[in-house]
Order: structure tokens, then C-alpha cells, then sequence
């Protein structure tokens, strides 16, 4: 039997992700996937405009669905049946949604993402009430509010469909700033109860995933080049460079422990928002592994540079993501804090290597953690004397 939904406790022991959450997580690895791919499609080809703008809008829906149900799980995640089924429902949305992405990509026609949208939001709202009628006072307002500005923002997505395609980047725009306001106008009744170490395990797991597609969109690249041309002297330096980038982003990311400084609302607001150009830019880094191993054997209409800066802007934008709204905040000193910023700098400097230029990102990733973990080992030995 359903349960009454009450608000967990932020100082609960032992709060760990569920293998539903775990699950959720999984059918957004779709979602991204269908996105990186149109991203590298659309960039292989030249279309820069048309394919990074197109990235930004669909990664945003993606990234904000998740960020709704994971921090909305924190708060009041029961897992008893109806939890579960309206859970699994979103997922369906989510696919729904990673369905429609080609089609958006390719002649903006929304009418399928918008449906995917719709079925996880109506899912949202379900939860939202459940948690309102559980609750009472200043919890209840907080809940009914959620509960009313996700479906303001979901009607407002109609203007997708509705309106002129020249229109579409502003609807993302306005409805993208209002989607983000709700929380805020929400929790000024009263905080939501999110859990510090589970959003943290969240938010860490979900980049696991994400970095795990990164690595298999590179693998099949990598694959369907040597099944055609057999030809290990052109892949080898971007398969090299391309995994230790990817390696490096995952130790940089988990270098540090960050659940302690997500104390407040708008510590982990900001934190949390960042998020989007860490996954983002790590979804990127996969599909510009992708163009660079297509370029390499003439399948990409790009410069050899331009092929490169699709791998190595991306990361740089991670590195520098990561220092900005991640790691800074346990970084001791001087030397410690430049390791990141300067290190963004490099990778987007390796843009001009030529075709050793992945591989040369890679290598500079690799001297950032070495560097780092050298000055924390560093500062251990200081402390302990």
C-alpha cells in the first residue's frame, strides 16, 4: 500500500542512491546519446550553428528532467509501489524524449520531444501533489508551488510546435529561464529537505554514466574506422589522447569530496545549475572524439583544427567547469587553485598540434592530475608535520 509522503531528514544516515535512481539514470544514457550522436552528425558536416545550438537546447531538456526528479528523490523518495510506477513512467518519458532528438535535429520538428516531456512532467506533478498532500503548512505551499510552475513551463513548451521555427531558440531561452526560476520561487516558503551526500552521489553518478557513453561513442568511432581503412597509424593517437582525457575528467571530477559545502539552498543551487556545462561538455567530448576519427580519414568536411577544437574545447570547458563550481572550494593555496584554469588553457592551446593534437590534450589531462595529486600530497606531508 502507498505510503504518506514525508519529507526525509538532511542529516539522515547512510543516505544512498537506490537501484531505482540507478535505473532512472539508464534511460537518460539514451537521451545523451541521441544527442552527442546529432552533435557530431551535424558538426562533421560544418553545420556549426545549426548543431551546437541544437545541443544546447535538447541537452538542457535532458539535464533538467533528471535534475528534477534527482533533487525532488532527495527530499521525498519513499520507493513504496506508487513511487515506482509514477518513477518508471518518467523513464518512459525519457525515452519518448531520446526518440525524438534525430527528428528535432534534423528539421525542428519538437512534436516528439515536447510528448517525451509532458509524460515526465505530468509524472513530476503526480509527485509534487503526493508530496502536498502528505504535508502541511509552509512543506505543502512549497510543494503546490513546484507542483504549479512545472506545468506553467510545460504549457509554455508548446510554443515549440506552435510557433515559427525562426522562434524556437527563444521559447528555449524564456521558458529555460522560467523552468529555472521555479525552484527558487518555490523554496522561499520553506527549504526542501535534499540530502548533501546523496545529491553529491547523484550528481557523481550521473557523470560516471555520462563519461561511460563519452567512452563508447569514441570506441565505436574508433571501431568502424579500422573496420573500413585498417589503419592503426591515424586512430592510435586519437584513441590514446581521447581515453586519457576521459580517464583524467573522471579523476579530476572525484578529486575531491564536495558534499560538505552544500550547505544551503543557494550554494547548492549554483552548484547544481553548473552542472549542466559538466555534463554537457562531457557528453561533447565523446561526439567530438567522433569527428576527430572521421576528419582523420576524410569522412568530416573540417580543418584538422577544427576537428581538434571539437574534443579539446570541450574539455577545456569541463576542466574549467569543474575548478569554477567544484573543486575550488577544497583547493588549499595558490598553486593548488591555478592547476585546473591554466590547464584549460593548454588543452585549448593543443587545438593547433595538427593531428597530434588529441593526444596532446590527453597528455596535458595526464600532467593536470599528476600536478595535483603531487601538491595534495604536498600539503598532506605540511599538515601532518
Amino acid at each position: 500500500m502507498p505510503v504518506r509522503m514525508r519529507a526525509r531528514h538532511r542529516d539522515e544516515a547512510h543516505r544512498a542512491a537506490t537501484p531505482l535512481e540507478l535505473f532512472f539514470d539508464l534511460c537518460f544514457v539514451v537521451a545523451v546519446a541521441q544527442a552527442g550522436r546529432q552533435l557530431a552528425h551535424a558538426l562533421a558536416e560544418g553545420h556549426w550553428g545549426h548543431g551546437v545550438s541544437g545541443y544546447l537546447m535538447l541537452f538542457f531538456a535532458v539535464w533538467w528532467a533528471w535534475m528534477n526528479f534527482s533533487w525532488f528523490s532527495s527530499a521525498y523518495d519513499t520507493d513504496d509501489p506508487l513511487y515506482r510506477v509514477v518513477t518508471l513512467v518518467q523513464m518512459a518519458g525519457v525515452l519518448i524524449l531520446a526518440a525524438g532528438v534525430p527528428r528535432a535535429f534534423a528539421s525542428s520538428d519538437f512534436t516528439v520531444i515536447w510528448f517525451g516531456f509532458l509524460v515526465m512532467r505530468l509524472a513530476m506533478v503526480t509527485q509534487w501533489l503526493r508530496a502536498a498532500l502528505g504535508s502541511v503548512g509552509a512543506e505543502r505551499r512549497t510543494a503546490l508551488r513546484y507542483a504549479l510552475g512545472v506545468t506553467v513551463c510545460q504549457v509554455g513548451w508548446l510554443g515549440l510546435i506552435v510557433l515559427p521555427r525562426q522562434d524556437v531558440p527563444w521559447v528555449f531561452i524564456v521558458v529555460g529561464l522560467l523552468e529555472l526560476a521555479v525552484p527558487a520561487l518555490a523554496e522561499r516558503a520553506r527549504q526542501t529537505t535534499w540530502h548533501p551526500h546523496h545529491i553529491a552521489e547523484r550528481y557523481g553518478l550521473f557523470t560516471i554514466i555520462v563519461l561511460g557513453e563519452t567512452v563508447a561513442a569514441a570506441t565505436l568511432a574508433v571501431q568502424a574506422a579500422l573496420d573500413e581503412h585498417e589503419e592503426l597509424g591515424s586512430l592510435l593517437p586519437i584513441a590514446a589522447g581521447g581515453l586519457l582525457v576521459v580517464f583524467c575528467a573522471y579523476w579530476i571530477y572525484f578529486a575531491v569530496p564536495i558534499h560538505l559545502h552544500l550547505r544551503s539552498n543557494r550554494q547548492a543551487f549554483v552548484w547544481g545549475y553548473g552542472h549542466y556545462l559538466v555534463f554537457g561538455s562531457a557528453a561533447a567530448v565523446g561526439a567530438g572524439i567522433e569527428i576527430a576519427v572521421a576528419q582523420a580519414f576524410g569522412k568530416a568536411h573540417l580543418s584538422t583544427a577544427a576537428a581538434a577544437a571539437c574534443v579539446t574545447v570541450p574539455a577545456a570547458l569541463f576542466m574549467f567547469t569543474v575548478w569554477l563550481i567544484h573543486s575550488r572550494h577544497q583547493k588549499r593555496g595558490l598553486a593548488q587553485q591555478l592547476v585546473l584554469p591554466v590547464s584549460s588553457v593548454l588543452v585549448l592551446a593543443c587545438t593547433f598540434a595538427g593531428r597530434w593534437a588529441v593526444f596532446a590534450a590527453g597528455l596535458v589531462a595526464s600532467a593536470t592530475v599528476a600536478v595535483g595529486v603531487t601538491l595534495t600530497a604536498r600539503q598532506g606531508t605540511a599538515l601532518a608535520e
